[in-house]
Order: structure tokens, then sequence, then C-alpha cells
């Protein structure tokens, strides 16, 4: 049995699809605070559990008696980590020691962590391998990397087998638009261009077009969600396998290719044929202006590589949209 901490959330509801598709027996917990419980497979057991609620997680991990914890409950607004860092700090950071204080209790050591490329903060060069210096610039980068390193503590003291995935710019969701991307508040662009062409938005904001990079725009590296939750699969197999070649594992988790906020919303127009209204406004504080990832030490160790392209990744987003609106829900 595996417990996906966070499993009706965005990214964690498509690896637990990912993980019963491969035959795994799953359980899911979630406070629901972000999640959605309709997101969450049937195929999978769910069970409302906070981080913070330790009688919670013990319910939760006595009903279950999981082998293995896939962890992605942790909030991740960087705005709102800036604005009210306790809330990031306790949850994440307070909720995680929480999480392992009960997997101690019941005798489970394996562990996946949602890691992000913000424990690296500016980027010194590009692109980011996972030596790269770790300088996260605010609260929710922070978070996740003292998490880290708590992981790195309780493999010394008490053999916590780990693997962190420092993934980047997640986008996209599932090729059948069974499941997708849905924020409140919303902050992530693709499905801000989605919103703008619902007509919930009038426009999308383009925050600045004076950066150092070919267009002006600010630059990111969008990895599939898809590619990401297969990438979480073959992690979880690793560890249950005992095939880990060091006691502490970290992979970068991107495409390799870097893509302008100008190229995303071009590359939108042309998957989808529909023409998208943006605003571009002055540079927003914090935007970093260009990053992507170097994805070799997981393309060769895990096996791993990328394989959807932003044209699929795009065109899955805008099938999600459309289906929404099947249902009534748009």
């Amino acid at each position: 049995m595996i417990l996906i901490m966070g499993g009706a959330g965005y990214i964690g509801s498509h690896t637990l699809r990912h993980l019963l598709d491969c035959g795994y027996e799953c359980a899911v917990a979630d406070n629901l605070v972000y999640g959605h419980r309709e997101a969450v497979d049937p195929r999978a057991a769910f069970e409302k559990a906070d981080l913070l609620d330790k009688d919670s997680l013990r319910n939760v991990f006595q009903k279950f008696r999981p082998e293995a914890v896939v962890h992605f409950a942790a909030f991740a607004y960087v705005g709102e980590s800036v604005r009210d860092p306790r809330k990031y700090y306790r949850n994440n950071v307070a909720g995680t020691l929480n999480l392992l204080d009960v997997m101690r209790e019941y005798s489970v050591d394996k562990i996946v962590f949602s890691s992000t490329c913000a424990t690296y903060g500016e980027p010194q060069y590009l692109p980011i391998d996972e030596k790269h210096p770790q300088k996260p610039i605010n609260p929710y980068g922070r978070s996740k990397l003292m998490i880290e390193e708590i992981f790195r503590d309780y493999e010394t003291a008490y053999g916590l087998k780990h693997i962190s995935l420092r993934y980047f710019n997640a986008a996209g969701c599932s090729a059948d638009g069974a499941i997708g991307e849905s924020h409140l508040p919303e902050t992530h662009l693709i499905p801000l261009v989605l919103k703008a062409v619902n007509g919930e938005l009038e426009t999308v904001r383009v925050f600045g077009t004076d950066y150092d990079t070919p267009d002006g725009s600010c630059i990111r590296d969008f990895i599939n969600v898809v590619d990401l939750a297969k990438a979480h699969v073959i992690a979880i197999r690793r560890i249950l396998e005992k095939a880990q070649k060091e006691k502490v594992e970290v992979f970068n988790i991107g495409t390799g290719r870097g893509v302008s906020v100008l190229e995303l919303i071009q590359g939108f127009e042309k998957a989808t044929g529909v023409k998208l209204n943006y605003q571009i406004v002055g540079r927003r504080a914090g935007d970093i202006e260009k990053v992507w990832a170097n994805p070799d030490f997981a393309n060769s160790e895990l096996g791993w590589k990328a394989v959807e392209t932003l044209e699929d990744t795009l065109r899955s987003a805008w099938n999600w949209q459309l289906k929404l609106r099947e249902r009534g829900i748009q």
C-alpha cells in the first residue's frame, strides 16, 4: 500500500492515477483545503487528514498500514508565503515533522518528496543541475529546502529512505481530460490563459518584456504533469526495490528547455486555434528572469525523460477546459 499525502491536489491526483495504472494499491490522505475530492481516482481509498493533526495522521496509518509515502501535502503559493511565512513554516515544515513522527510510530521508512526548483533561488548558471547552490529567495522555497535537510538528518539518525524530486513548472492535464489543473486562487500561467479564453478574465497580463531574454519576457521550464507523475512512479519503485545507489538522492524533473511567457502564449494559439488577448504590464516583484533544468541525472539514473511536447501540454490543458464546459462546470 502506497499512501499519497496531498493526493487530491493537482500533481498528487495525476501521480495517483499512474501508480494505480501500474498496479500499486494506493490510499489518499488530504485535508481538502486546496485539493479536490472529485480528483481522487475511485480505485483508491480516501481519508480526510491534516498534517497538523497527528491523531488524523495516526488514523490514516492505522487504517491503511502503508509501506511507503509519496508526500505532496504542502502550501505552494510563493507570494502568499512572503505575506504569511508562519503559515508555510507551520504547515510545510512542522506538518512534515508530524508526518515523519507518525511514520516512525508505524515503522514506515520510505518516502518520495515533492520538492521544487524554488530551493535554488536565483540561477548562478543555466541550465540548473542538482549541484547548483540552494539559496531560496522566499519562504516557500526555504520551507522545501528545510524539509530536504530534515530528510538528510533522518536518514543519518533513523535510516529514512527517501528521494526528493525537484521539479520545475508543472503544466498540462491528463490526455483524456479526466483530471486537470484547478487552483483557488489561480496564479499559474496556463490556467490563467484558459480563464481569459473562457471569458473569466478580460486579459492575461504579461509581467515585463524588458528582461534579458530573446523576446523580453520571463523564461520557465514547463514540465507536463503526466511526465512528472511518471517520475514519481519510478522514484517509489526505486525505493521499494532497494535500488537506490546513494543514501540521499535528489533529481531535477524538467524538460531542459526554457520557454518564454510570450512563446507559451503563441504556442497556445497554435495548439488550439484560439486567439488570446494579453496585456504587457510592468515587471512583477520577485520574478526570476529565466530558469530551466538540466535533467541529465534523472535521464541517466532513473531512466526517466520528459516526452510530452509543449504543444501536447497546451492541448491537454485546452482539452480539460472543454471537458469542464461539457460538464457544465465552466
